[in-house]
């Protein structure tokens, strides 16, 4: 097994974390919009990103609006299967 496999949310470091949560708050942002969200430095938010990519957690689209940004996603699927939350399990 490779560390992307093993490692999840809880294993990142507390900036990870964060845009995790802020990615899961506000959907798909840029990373500026991040920056602008989790008030933290830009080389900690694409480190961040960086980390959440390599264990599958986060997509990565163009941004329309400016193709010179990309737009950041977690992905569901991924999100789901890490402990995170799953709208069907509460929906009685």
């Amino acid at each position: 097994m490779t560390d992307s496999e093993t490692e999840t949310v809880e294993d990142l470091p507390p900036s990870a974390k964060l845009v995790f949560k802020v990615l899961e708050y506000n959907g798909s942002l840029t990373q500026k919009q991040i920056v602008n969200e989790s008030m933290l430095s830009a080389r900690t938010v694409r480190y961040a990103l960086e980390r959440l990519e390599n264990i599958d957690l986060v997509d990565e689209d163009i941004y329309f609006a400016d193709a010179r940004q990309n737009l950041y996603t977690l992905d569901s699927e991924a999100v789901v299967a890490d402990g995170g939350p799953d709208e069907a399990c509460c929906a009685e």
